[in-house]
């Protein structure tokens, strides 16, 4: 195995989706009555869990770039943009498939609600501009970093101008991946905008990765500029509204979710990067590399997918913390073992569509 591995990309990518996992049973199943924002185990629960798919939509960026530029290195660009491509649709694929609701076409009930844009959707599109950007660029790493800065900044910053954007006009298809309107969870901006931040982070990797000092420094780099964005970049964007008069900054600076959680993405980045050599260990790597399987299991468990029948039909926001508790880590234990042997199957629909895509070159 490369020397050069980035362990600690495996590592953030299992908490992240083990949050994930725990954030979405307790959120679906706790009784309301005990939804105390005035309880600080309540509010850390909160905070924490809002910074989960920041940091997953980030690492995903990061570990995709990565690759992606890696293979340039090594002459398979063109075949990892192949593989980049084909990985966005069928995260695409998969889902919508997550959401249709078999059964209710099978009574002739049809509902526009599978067409909402959620996790798999919007990082699966995000690869594919990842793969268009790196092209357009013609590969050349120094032009796709700047760039992949610069959309991000962009994207975050322009926030206000299309955060309650309506888009009636245009078919439902392609407004919910614009438009939260109807019900659509996670919209390609700004959530495409924590890929362009991971793509960014990548480069430097690709840069400067054997250079003696490059950990500390990265490290160092991150806490600082992580602790930054969380504590100042509201004040930052106050002062530039001050110095310019640009109302934007203004309500950027108001509400500043977007750069604050960017922020503890890159405060948790340098703490596992830093204790990279003590969680190497095997269980967590292996739940890292078994993310798209994981989110499947736990989708269909929680919500019901195909058949409607799921935790939260079943049992509703019924559960007592304890009860809560509970239940997440045995429900984290379950579905951390079925991905495990679910995982294969993976690689079969991988292979399947490669298979598919090449017939079709042919004819």
């Amino acid at each position: 195995m490369s020397t050069n591995r980035l362990y600690f990309i495996d590592a953030v990518r299992a908490f992240a989706i083990l949050m994930m996992l725990q954030g979405h049973f307790i959120d679906t199943l706790l009784d309301v009555s005990h939804r105390d924002e005035s309880n600080m185990i309540y509010k850390c629960w909160k905070y924490f869990r809002g910074i989960t798919a920041p940091t997953f939509f980030t690492i995903s960026g990061l570990i995709f770039s990565y690759l992606l530029i890696k293979a340039k290195q090594k002459g398979n660009a063109k075949k990892r943009m192949r593989k980049g491509m084909v990985r966005g649709l069928m995260l695409i694929g998969i889902g919508y498939l997550l959401r249709i609701p078999i059964f209710e076409w099978f009574l002739g009930k049809f509902r526009t609600y599978f067409l909402v844009i959620d996790v798999l959707q919007c990082i699966g599109l995000s690869l594919i501009l990842i793969v268009a950007i790196y092209r357009m660029t013609c590969k050349k790493t120094l032009l796709f970093s700047v760039l992949m800065l610069i959309f991000g900044i962009t994207i975050f910053t322009t926030a206000p101008l299309y955060r309650f954007l309506e888009l009636d006009n245009i078919p439902l298809f392609f407004s919910n991946y614009l438009s939260r309107s109807n019900g659509s969870i996670f919209t390609i901006i700004p959530w495409f905008g924590y890929i362009c931040f991971g793509a960014f982070i990548s480069t430097l990797f690709y840069r400067y990765l054997e250079r003696p000092r490059f950990k500390p420094a990265i490290v160092f780099g991150f806490l600082v500029v992580g602790v930054l964005l969380i504590h100042k970049s509201s004040w930052l964007f106050m002062k530039l509204y001050y110095w310019l008069d640009v109302t934007l900054f203004k309500e950027v600076a108001n509400f500043n979710y977007l750069y604050t959680r960017l922020g503890n993405v890159l405060v948790l980045f340098a703490i596992f990067y830093l204790f990279e050599t003590y969680i190497k260990l095997p269980l967590i790597l292996r739940i890292g590399q078994k993310t798209l399987s994981i989110y499947v299991i736990h989708f269909i468990i929680i919500y019901g997918s195909f058949t409607g029948l799921g935790l939260q039909q079943l049992i509703g926001k019924t559960l007592a913390p304890w009860q809560a508790i509970i239940g997440a880590l045995l429900f984290l234990a379950s579905v951390c073992f079925m991905s495990f042997y679910y995982g294969k199957t993976n690689v079969f629909l991988y292979t399947g569509i490669l298979k598919i895509i090449e017939r079709i070159k042919r004819i």
